[in-house]
């Protein structure tokens, strides 16, 4: 089942869900919508990336941004300003806005577990425009959905609790 702003709201005060900081256009008729926190992960280096093997620190660099244009044929990495927490009966499907996704910016597909804190990083493409984004815009659309029961094993990964930008796992 999808939530509704009126769902969203009382999970919101019941401490099932928690949205840091939660601004007074945070909550929409079915999802919430976060901003861009400012930091961005750049592919820095040309180089394979072996999952096991490489350091994500040779691939990406971190800057902290007020404004960053991604350029067509650029992908980066960027998190929410917000700090999410989600209950072990609770999963979202993060999108981009729409009017991102009018320009030709592509989401890299992703789902925030159950049980998962923490800020979210997202992939992002640029397919023909230059597009400009700046911090405090507000640019993904986070969707809620119920389990049907709790999680009997909710999210412990290595992103749990991560604040800010949160570079790829050497992948095993």
């Amino acid at each position: 089942m999808i939530l509704s702003d009126t769902d969203i709201k009382r999970l919101l005060d019941t401490g099932e869900l928690v949205i840091e900081p939660l601004h007074e256009d945070t909550i929409r008729e079915n999802g919430v919508d976060l901003r861009f926190s400012g930091y961005i992960g750049k592919v820095g280096k040309k180089i394979v990336f072996e999952p096991g093997s490489t350091d994500p620190d040779e691939v990406f660099e971190e800057v902290y941004v007020d404004e960053y244009v991604i350029n067509p044929g650029e992908f980066i990495i960027l998190s929410t300003l917000e700090y999410v927490k989600l209950s072990e009966s609770l999963m979202g499907f993060i999108n981009l806005r729409s009017s991102f996704a009018r320009l030709g910016l592509i989401l890299s597909p992703t789902i925030v577990d159950a049980g998962f804190e923490g800020n979210l990083t997202v992939g992002l493409y640029s397919s023909t425009l230059p597009v400009k984004i700046s911090r405090g815009t507000r640019f993904l659309h986070l969707v809620f959905g119920r389990l049907g029961s709790k999680s009997s094993n909710p999210y412990s990964g290595r992103y749990r609790g991560v604040r800010g930008l949160a570079k790829p796992f050497t992948i095993k």
